[in-house]
């Protein structure tokens, strides 16, 4: 066990390091970044949270005794009165949520089109630009659909662009600094929301319940037994959560063009 006492480690770079019950007193933590990280069971008492941002998925996430990951979704859903479609139940749900998306996202893609389009290479706060967050959610179809749901042991594209934080692995591409153009990443988009259209067209709640269980092999997603419903699951949350990631990013570069 390690032990740092009366150091300054102020600007340090911690990357697949694992500090799991590791115990941090009398620290200052001020302007720290975490991404990619598992908080589950973390305790912080007698602390001092101010000016604090959190993007993550939250539950049992106590505050002063008061359990706000309730609190969060219902404001969210009314904020987002189309977010509850994203939790559904039955095939007509899953093909309604993702006509949903569709339109949501013609709304953003047209939004972008304003913009120059070297600015849609543009990262904002460190995140991914606007063409980054295509390419990944080409990757997450691909992996959950693909491979996840049709057996495709490759599906990937040159183009694809895992999560930061996921290992490599033999024969997933991440070319992080590739720069392809808007319409190059959105036609490769539309084949993979055909890919989605296909499973969608003609599912039934009895397939939707049905288990699979994708190729083994080093890839991604790990070859475990699941329910049809939970690839499909992970694509609407990942077509859902990075739209608004994506909006939020296009009002700063907006901001930037009119200054």
């Amino acid at each position: 066990m390690a032990e740092f006492t009366q150091q300054d480690l102020s600007g340090s770079r911690f990357e697949q390091v694992d500090l799991r019950g590791s115990t941090f007193t009398d620290v200052y933590l001020n302007d720290i970044v975490v991404r990619d990280a598992i908080l589950s069971g973390m305790r912080v008492n007698e602390a001092i949270l101010d000016d604090v941002e959190i993007n993550a998925e939250i539950r049992n996430v106590r505050i002063n005794g008061v359990d706000v990951a309730p609190l969060v979704e219902a404001e969210l859903d009314r904020r987002y009165p189309q977010r509850p479609k994203m939790r559904p139940t039955t095939a007509a749900g899953f093909v309604e949520a993702w006509e949903i998306l569709g339109r949501l996202w013609a709304g953003t893609i047209d939004r972008a089109r304003t913009l120059p389009p070297a600015m849609l290479h543009e990262s904002v706060d460190g995140e991914w630009s606007f063409i980054q967050t295509l390419r990944h959610l080409s990757f997450a179809t691909a992996a959950w659909v693909g491979r996840g749901i049709l057996g495709d042991l490759t599906p990937w594209h040159p183009l694809d662009l895992p999560w930061d934080g996921m290992p490599d692995k033999p024969g997933i591409p991440r070319d992080r600094e590739a720069r392809p153009d808007l319409d190059t990443v959105l036609a490769l988009r539309a084949e993979r929301r055909a890919m989605v259209a296909s499973v969608l067209e003609g599912l039934t709640d009895e397939r939707l319940a049905s288990l699979i269980t994708p190729p083994p092999g080093d890839s991604w997603p790990p070859s475990e037994e699941m329910p049809l419903s939970e690839p499909l699951r992970v694509v609407l949350n990942e077509e859902w959560q990075h739209r608004l990631y994506a909006e939020r990013d296009l009002d700063e570069l907006e901001r930037r063009v009119r200054a």
